[in-house]
């Protein structure tokens, strides 16, 4: 029997403390070959809650699982509501300064990759290109029959017209685009099926409890190989999907910085971790590297 995936993790008392000096990201990336490693944390800023933060979704949410997804109608009919309403506030989210400073360090030459654990797609909206979506996008249909791809705003389209009025206020938005509903809320939402099959039709992400595909995973271990260094932006690493990218990185000899404002699981792993908001972060130390923001979200 498959068990329920871990979704926390509690630091122990021995690890090491954090630091408010941003320099040695600044000297990794003067030294460049710098690989991206980002996580719910960097997206906070721009309106999207992380998991385990401080007021994270986790303390009032526990995400659907592939598990629960395709053994329950109910639990998809509960899925697709809540994800369907998140959408429309999810959509509207636009990149923060944390985004913008990744895309102008990839511009200037100073990244090898940008892989992200988000399924939010702001990464791309600032800048960056070849952003390796560990956890998928939301931006993508699967249907778990016939295999076939379409796009989430046709499927959008078609759940507006099958459920006309379905505007509940929503307590909460969650990292995975999901809100927060009641099942009286969710009501007798109807859910939609594959146009070419019939099939379930699901969101091309990775649930909780899902495997990431081996093929993308064996992607990110290359660009691991050919990095210099990893740099973790808003995780806490909590998932092994991450994690396995810190062990690998350390145990090649590789420098991991991580800058998360809470301890990680990966802090015994780092040779820094920067205790601050992505955001103010990331823009001091393009200061550093006179480098702009703004230039990097005109990019």
């Amino acid at each position: 029997m498959r068990m329920r995936p871990t979704l926390t993790w509690t630091p122990g008392a021995d690890l090491p403390p954090g630091t408010t000096d941003p320099e040695p990201v600044a000297d990794a990336l003067r030294a460049g070959g710098v690989l991206v490693l980002s996580g719910a944390g960097i997206s906070t800023e721009s309106g999207i809650p992380d998991y385990r933060g401080e007021g994270g979704s986790l303390s009032r949410h526990t995400p659907m699982t592939y598990q629960d997804f395709t053994g329950s109608p109910e639990a998809r009919r509960r899925y697709w509501a809540r994800s369907h309403l998140g959408r429309r506030t999810f959509g509207r989210a636009r990149p923060n300064a944390g985004h913008r400073s990744v895309a102008a360090f990839a511009r200037h030459g100073l990244l090898t990759g940008v892989i992200t654990q988000n399924v939010d797609g702001l990464h791309q909206a600032a800048g960056s290109e070849d952003v390796v979506e560990l956890h998928g996008s939301l931006d993508r249909v699967v249907c778990l029959s016939c295999g076939v791809f379409s796009a989430r705003r046709e499927l959008a389209r078609r759940l507006e017209e099958a459920n006309p009025g379905f505007s509940p206020v929503a307590a909460g938005i969650n990292p995975d685009g999901d809100a927060d509903l009641t099942d009286a809320q969710v009501g007798d939402f109807r859910v939609l099926p594959c146009t070419v099959c019939g099939g379930i039709l699901k969101p091309d992400v990775v649930f909780f409890g899902e495997n990431v595909p081996p093929d993308r995973v064996e992607h990110c271990r290359e660009l691991v190989r050919g990095a210099s260094s990893l740099l973790v932006l808003g995780s806490s690493l909590t998932v092994m999907s991450g994690l396995r990218f810190v062990r690998q990185a350390a145990g090649e000899g590789k420098p991991v910085l991580i800058v998360n404002r809470d301890a990680t699981r990966g802090d015994r792993l780092a040779v820094t971790r920067i205790a601050l908001p992505l955001g103010p972060a990331l823009t001091r130390v393009a200061e550093d590297l006179c480098l702009t923001v703004e230039d990097a979200a005109t990019a």
